[in-house]
């Protein structure tokens, strides 16, 4: 697998943040709809990698600068066809890694909290990351879980 920065310019990618769009949008409401479209993944403040197997688009993640000391995931997202591949676990292996290295204290998420997200809430949890208050400007929400990590 490698992992790539990526200026959304291509098909496969803009295809698959329109699947990642389209699905937040059939499992909540629209106002609890937090995922980034490809304008807001093109901000200076938000870094967008995708990961790639041979020429196929496996899957991609996202990383917003909140503050010089707090990140935020975005966009975590696996191909359909590489469900439970490892695609998930290495993009956020890379987010982490790469919070650290620019000093962030502290990287959060929202993520749903239906039965549908166990898996992405269970990955995180993996990792080290502890249910939280909303941060930023989350307010509290029967469709969102926030988590947050604190590094070192």
């Amino acid at each position: 697998m490698e992992i790539r920065e990526d200026d959304l310019t291509g098909g496969e990618v803009r295809e698959l943040i329109r699947q990642h769009l389209a699905s937040m949008a059939e499992g909540s409401p629209p106002e609890s709809v937090h995922a980034l479209d490809l304008t807001g993944l093109k901000r200076p403040d938000v870094t967008f990698w995708s990961v790639w197997d041979q020429g196929e688009l496996m899957g991609c993640g996202a990383l917003k600068e909140l503050d010089p000391l707090h990140g935020e995931i975005k966009s975590m997202r696996t191909a359909s066809a590489h469900l439970r591949k490892g695609v998930a676990r290495r993009m956020l292996q890379h987010i982490v890694d790469e919070a650290r290295r620019r000093g962030y204290r502290r990287l959060s998420l929202e993520t749903g909290s239906m039965e549908s997200f166990v898996p992405a809430r269970a990955l995180y949890e993996s990792f080290g990351f502890r249910y939280c208050e909303p941060f930023a400007d989350y307010a509290e929400d029967p469709y969102s879980a926030f988590m947050t990590l604190e590094l070192e």
